[in-house]
């Protein structure tokens, strides 16, 4: 395994009864990524981290964390991961200071130490003393990312940091992600159902879909690959479509909403505004999409014009 990668995960699997909730899964995080991990609801998202974190026994395949097997050195891997796994939960009525305390003396190590940084960093310093039921939802998502930090962790796992919080909350967390990311000391493992936030967070993604892996790789190789998406104000409307229709690499043209949608490769763009000019139409907007929510969309609804370069599951290089 090369030096840089962090996670590794070989044909990872999970069965209850008959049911696969996760299989045949590879991942691969390297150092420095901020990995978002995507997926419907009931893809095995939270099964896999939990078996990442050895909260529970996988069924088939394992996983090695800095270049070694998590199964046969899970403590030692462990004490260089931290982990916000669903939402965070606290003695409400001690202070937030008293609460990093106690998990620090659980840790067994010099933690305890580290509290004001962790309280620093998630701008918690001015509250630490106040009790923690009497802190709003997104202070205690904070707060449990601040718990997850404790001990100068290399790799981080962050469960749905930003669920029930509100535009500002989810806002300061995606602020507190970057932070982390930019100190270039951690990796993060970051799953959420908020595809804004992967797309401008992330810089490597993994979506999986009814327990397997449908794409990994760099968010933005992955959205600049295959047909994108165009929006086109131009009139006469019928007429623009019928043009654009004609112009090689487009496969579909419609009017949607008084503008025309059209599926194109990113580089017809040019392509499609010079044929409605020449063919006399009046353009009054070209407007090139892809959002990771139309990708995410076509990945786990089956649409066969995805395109999925590079990098997909473990490298063959990495595998033991």
């Amino acid at each position: 395994m090369s030096s840089d990668v962090i996670l590794q995960t070989f044909g990872l699997g999970k069965r209850y009864g008959k049911r696969w909730a996760v299989r045949d899964l590879d991942l691969t995080v390297r150092r420095g990524d901020v990995f978002g991990f995507l997926g419907p609801n009931g893809a095995g998202k939270s099964t896999t981290i939990r078996m990442l974190l050895s909260l529970i026994k996988p069924t088939a395949g394992h996983v090695d964390l800095f270049g070694r097997s998590l199964q046969k050195h899970r403590s030692a891997a462990l004490r260089r991961v931290g982990g916000l796994v669903e939402r965070a939960d606290f003695y409400s009525y001690l202070s937030a200071r008293r609460n990093l305390e106690i998990v620090a003396s659980l840790r067994g190590d010099d933690s305890h130490t580290d509290i004001d940084r962790v309280l620093d960093i998630v701008g918690l310093t001015a509250r630490a003393a106040d009790r923690v039921k009497a802190y709003s939802h997104g202070m205690k998502q904070r707060l449990g990312i601040a718990q997850a930090l404790l001990g100068g962790p290399e790799f981080v796992v962050l469960d749905e940091p930003t669920t029930g919080l509100d535009p500002q909350g989810i806002k300061e967390v995606r602020e507190l992600i970057r932070q982390l990311s930019q100190s270039g000391t951690v990796t993060i493992f970051l799953s959420s159902h908020l595809l804004a936030e992967i797309e401008q967070t992330a810089t490597h993604m993994a979506i999986i879909n009814k327990g397997t892996l449908a794409v990994q790789g760099r968010v933005a190789d992955l959205l600049a690959a295959g047909p994108h998406l165009v929006r086109i104000d131009a009139r006469p409307l019928d007429r623009a479509v019928d043009l654009l229709r004609a112009v090689p690499g487009v496969e579909r043209a419609e009017i949607v909403d008084a503008w025309i949608e059209c599926a194109a490769h990113p580089d017809s763009t040019p392509l499609l505004t010079r044929q409605l000019l020449e063919g006399g139409m009046a353009v009054h907007a070209v407007i090139p999409r892809r959002s990771l929510e139309e990708y995410f969309l076509a990945i786990t609804e089956g649409a066969s014009d995805v395109h999925v370069p590079g990098e997909s599951g473990a490298r063959k290089e990495d595998r033991p």
